[in-house]
C-alpha cells in the first residue's frame, strides 16, 4: 500500500528505503545509488576513471561496468593516468585478452588517448578536477524540483554538451553530450536523486559543503 503511495520514478525497496527507480532492488546497485551516486568528487583518479568507465558504458548498462569496475582499476593501474598515458600496444593486446573488463579495442585505445590527454590537462589547470568542475551548472539552468518527468528531459545539458565539445577539441574520444552528463550526475556536479528519495538530502548537503577544485 505505501509504495503505491510514491510519486512517480521513486521505489521503496526490500529495506525499507525509498530511493530512485534505477537500481531497483539488486543490492550492489543499491549500494552505488546510495553511497556514490551525486556525491561530490575531486579526486583526479576518481574522476578520470569515471569518465572512463562511461565510455565503457557506451551500449552497455552501468550495472555491467560496475560489476566489472574492480578488474577495470586492476588493469588500467588505478586510472592513475600518468601510468596509462605510458600503456603501449603490447598493453592494449595485453587488455584485449582480460576477460574481466571489456575487450573493446577502440574502447581500450581511447582510454590511453583520453590519458594523455588528462596530463595535459593537469599541467594546464593544475589538476583535471579543476578543469572539469568548471561546468557545474548554475543553480539556475536547474529544474525547480527534480522529479521523474524532469530526470527524464536530462539526457544531456548545455552544459555537458559544452564539456563535451571542449573535451573533443582537445583530442578526447568517447565523450559525448550524454555520456558528459552521466558523468555529471555521478560525480556530483549536478544532484539528480528525485525529490522523494532518501539520498537527496544528504547529497545535497555535501554539495553545499563541497569546497570546489
Amino acid at each position: 500500500m505505501a509504495s503505491s503511495r510514491l510519486a512517480k520514478g521513486l521505489k521503496r525497496g526490500e529495506d525499507g528505503v525509498v530511493r530512485c527507480w534505477w537500481p531497483g532492488d539488486r543490492e550492489d546497485y543499491c549500494e552505488y545509488h546510495d553511497a556514490e551516486w551525486g556525491l561530490p568528487v575531486d579526486d583526479d583518479h576518481r574522476l578520470f576513471e569515471k569518465i572512463c568507465l562511461e565510455g565503457f558504458q557506451s551500449g552497455l548498462s552501468w550495472l555491467t561496468i560496475l560489476r566489472k569496475r574492480d578488474n577495470f582499476r586492476r588493469a588500467f593501474s588505478g586510472f592513475d593516468f600518468a601510468k596509462v598515458a605510458r600503456f603501449n600496444k603490447r598493453s592494449v593486446e595485453r587488455l584485449l585478452g582480460d576477460a574481466g573488463i571489456v575487450r573493446h579495442r577502440g574502447k581500450i585505445e581511447s582510454t590511453i588517448n583520453n590519458a594523455k590527454r588528462a596530463c595535459a590537462l593537469a599541467d594546464e589547470y593544475g589538476s583535471v578536477g579543476t578543469y572539469l568542475w568548471r561546468f557545474e551548472p548554475p543553480a539556475k539552468a536547474r529544474p525547480k524540483r527534480m522529479t521523474h518527468a524532469a530526470a527524464m528531459k536530462l539526457t544531456k545539458t548545455d552544459e555537458s554538451t559544452a564539456l563535451s565539445k571542449d573535451l573533443r577539441a582537445r583530442g578526447w574520444s568517447f565523450v559525448g553530450p550524454t555520456t558528459s552528463y552521466a558523468f555529471m550526475q555521478a560525480m556530483g556536479m549536478v544532484n539528480d536523486h528525485l525529490e522523494g528519495c532518501a539520498f537527496r538530502a544528504n547529497v545535497e548537503a555535501h554539495r553545499r559543503a563541497f569546497t570546489r577544485p
